[in-house]
This record gives C-alpha cells, sequence and structure tokens, in this order.
C-alpha cells in the first residue's frame, strides 16, 4: 500500500474453533479482523499484553485475562494460581507493577465447596507473594454441564515502572533477544497431567510472577528494553513473529542457545509438537539494545529462577517480518505462528 500500512485483515471464518483460541493465527485473525474494527476504533495492530492509559497525568496499565485451564490442578500450580500470576505478568511485561486485582468466577452447578475453597486460597496466596490485593469480582453459576467446573477472569491494573518504555517500533537491528529461563514446561506438564498419553515426565508447570525480575532488569538496563512478552499460548514461535510484524524486522535465533529441558525435548519429538509453539507461564522473552545484554543476563541472575537466562538470539533487517531459526548443524527455517491448538486449554 502507498502509505506502507498492512492490509485490513477481514475475519471471514464461518464459525470458532478451538485453535481461534490458540494465540496464533487463528486468534490474530479473529482480533485484527472483527474485535479491533468494531470495539477497538481499528486499532488491533500492536496490540500489547496490557492497554497502557493516561488518566489526569498519571499513566497506568489495565489488562484482563480468563482462565480455563484443565485439568484445575496439575504438578507445578492450579488455575486459582495462575488466574493471578498470569495477570500480574500480563502488566509486567507491559512495564507496570500490578496494584490491584478483580476476578470473575463462572461456577458450574454441582462443583464441590471444597474445589472452589483450595482455589479461591491460592488466588489469595499467589497475591499475598506478589504484594498485590483483590478489591472486588463477580459470580456466575449455570446449569451442571454448561461450564467445565471453574471458569476465572482477573483484571489487573498497574502503575508503570519508571525507566521503562516499550514499543515494537522501538526494536533495531542488532538488538539482542533473550528468554528468562527453559521453554515449554508449562504446555507439557498440563498435556501429560490429562493422562490421555502414555508418557512420564518429571516435570513442573513454571507458572509463577515474573515481576522481580521485570523490576531487576529495569533498574539495571531500563532505557535499554525495547520490548518484553510472556509467550503464553502460541509460545515462542507465536510471540516473536508477533514482534517481526509489528516492527518490520528479522528475529534471528539460534536453536541451540535456547534452554529447555530434556523432558520438554523429548515429550516434542514423540509427538511431533515444535518447542517453539509451547505454552509457558513463567518465563517472558526481551529485547535489549546490544551493548545491555550482558548486563541484563546479569540482573536476571540476580533474582531466584533467573538463573537459566540466556541471549538466544538478535534482530537483523532481513528477512524482513519473519522468525528465522539458525539449527545445530548449520542449516535454516522459517518458524512461523502457530497455526490450529494442538494443546488446548492450557491456561
Amino acid at each position: 500500500m502507498p502509505n506502507g500500512s498492512p492490509p485490513r485483515i477481514r475475519f471471514r471464518d464461518p464459525q470458532i474453533e478451538m485453535s481461534h483460541g490458540a494465540g496464533g493465527k487463528a486468534t490474530r485473525r479473529l482480533i485484527d479482523g472483527l474485535f479491533a474494527p468494531l470495539l477497538l476504533n481499528g486499532s488491533g495492530s500492536h496490540l500489547s499484553d496490557a492497554a497502557i492509559l493516561e488518566i489526569d497525568g498519571v499513566r497506568i496499565a489495565l489488562t484482563t485475562d480468563g482462565f480455563v485451564v484443565t485439568p484445575l490442578v496439575f504438578p507445578g500450580g492450579s488455575i486459582g494460581e495462575l488466574a493471578v500470576n498470569g495477570t500480574v505478568n500480563d502488566l509486567a511485561v507491559s512495564g507496570a507493577r500490578a496494584s490491584a486485582l478483580l476476578t470473575t468466577f463462572v461456577l458450574e452447578e454441582g462443583l464441590p465447596s471444597a474445589v472452589l475453597e483450595a482455589e479461591v486460597r491460592a488466588m489469595a496466596a499467589a497475591a499475598q507473594r506478589i504484594g498485590v490485593h483483590f478489591v472486588g469480582g463477580d459470580t456466575k453459576v449455570v446449569e451442571h454441564g454448561k461450564v467445565d467446573q471453574l471458569y476465572i477472569t482477573t483484571t489487573g491494573v498497574g502503575r508503570m515502572i519508571p525507566g521503562l518504555s516499550l514499543s515494537p517500533h522501538s526494536v533495531r537491528p542488532g538488538d539482542r533477544v533473550l528468554v528468562s529461563g527453559p521453554i515449554g514446561d508449562h504446555g507439557i506438564t498440563i498435556l501429560l497431567a490429562r493422562g490421555e498419553l502414555d508418557l512420564e515426565a518429571d516435570l513442573r508447570s513454571d507458572t509463577r510472577s515474573v515481576l522481580p525480575m521485570v523490576e531487576a532488569l529495569a533498574a539495571a538496563v531500563g532505557p535499554s528494553i525495547r520490548w518484553m512478552r510472556d509467550p503464553t499460548r502460541g509460545g515462542v514461535a507465536t510471540s516473536l513473529n508477533e514482534l517481526a510484524l509489528d516492527c518490520g524486522l528479522a528475529i534471528h535465533i539460534a536453536e541451540e542457545l535456547v534452554p529447555m529441558r530434556d523432558e520438554v525435548r523429548g515429550a516434542c519429538e514423540i509427538l511431533g509438537l515444535d518447542p517453539l509453539h509451547i505454552a509457558n507461564e513463567g518465563q517472558f522473552l526481551v529485547v535489549v539494545d546490544r551493548l545491555a545484554a550482558d548486563a541484563a543476563l546479569v540482573a536476571f541472575g540476580t533474582v531466584p529462577g533467573g538463573e537459566m537466562a540466556r541471549i538466544i538470539g538478535e534482530v537483523r533487517e532481513t528477512p524482513a517480518s519473519c522468525v528465522l531459526v539458525t539449527t545445530p548443524y548449520g542449516g535454516s527455517r522459517i518458524v512461523d505462528m502457530l497455526v490450529g491448538d494442538p494443546l488446548p486449554r492450557i491456561c
């Protein structure tokens, strides 16, 4: 187009499929082709994990997220803990510290009270660990069979962390791409916890608050941070593809540098899945100025859980708007956004 703007996406899918909730191409098509034109005045492009608002001269971040994970409890966490950490993390990678949370419960008739109490207690404990408070919410109960036990939505508001100014438009060739730790733990843990596959692995979900690591990075290299994202649905590949599309540059990743547990790698090989498409809940990606990359790694290492952070790649000019992965054997492949939904309801 003459002005360089991308062509308008039109949502023409005849019905909603599971892939529309997977965070990949179908999700982006739904958002940019239907939700954004009608609800966001067409501003679907460059959406981040939180909206940044200015009210009476004060900049705040606002985000909301729904959680429908199954099973409700899994190694390393549960839907209640996930609902708190996920929303706090969306604020954190948008450059904000959570100040308050709201929650909505959709409960199935017949849900054991003990199950609900356990998840409310998990939410309270997670919020206490982070230092954020619930200030309200809503509850709905629907007939048996209309909901799978329990769905939770959390909405968070936060104050901006001083020294951070994040935007895909600030990304430049030569910038380095870092990840906070091993990828794929959450998605594979949920898959195995469902008991549908004859596979066993000593894995736990990585659900946690990434706010301490974000604050450590902000203190150490704040002005050099260009962009952050937590690669939940759609995984690392989808988050980096969204960045590449938004900034118009190429993201080059070295496959052997991406931290990953052997259990995740093995499960993906058996199931024919790409680990770069597997969901994470306690890791995040960050792009920093190349001169600040080493200092960023040091900052990660000062926070418990950040010891396995790695520099995994860099930003280049070509091929434009693509994510290119170099294999240990010297070859390369283009990695696209997630297509379909191999692991539904992982958050």
